[in-house]
């Protein structure tokens, strides 16, 4: 099974210069808590989530008005192609320890997102579904 055939389309993004309040509306008139971050050649430039918006720039004082996506989304973002195999999409969130992958097109463009949710639901798959969750839920080791 090919990851297009379980990842969701058609995901909004937000920009690099969009304000973190900005991001944050659209992510809670969307009720989702990750965008990926789209730069002016629809090209993937990071990703931000709620998380980030809260530990990042929340937590130091930072003003949600002021403050850039660019200044606190993560640039390194992992993905697949929509052409991978469901299987080797899960190996990569195992191991990166991920519960979702940004999935492009042949052209390197945003093509969708493929979650733990999709595993779990569209492939039917429970050892799948369920080893994945159980490799990206292992304590990770902190950076000392």
């Amino acid at each position: 099974m090919l990851v297009k055939e379980v990842m969701t389309r058609g995901v909004a993004c937000t920009r690099p210069d969009a304000t973190l309040q900005e991001a944050a509306a659209r992510m809670k008139s969307l009720d989702i808590g990750v965008l990926p971050v789209c730069g002016p050649d629809d090209r993937l430039a990071g990703m931000i989530t709620d998380r980030d918006i809260t530990v990042r720039a929340s937590a130091e004082g930072e003003s949600p008005v002021e403050i850039k996506v660019a200044d606190v989304m993560t640039p390194e973002v992992m993905y697949c192609f929509e052409n991978a195999e469901v299987e080797d999409a899960a190996l990569l969130m195992k191991q990166k320890q991920v519960r979702r992958l940004v999935v492009l097109d042949q052209n390197s463009r945003l093509a969708g997102i493929v979650s733990l949710g999709d595993l779990a639901v569209d492939t039917r798959d429970e050892k799948l579904a369920g080893g994945t969750l159980q490799a990206v839920s292992e304590p990770f080791l902190p950076r000392r």
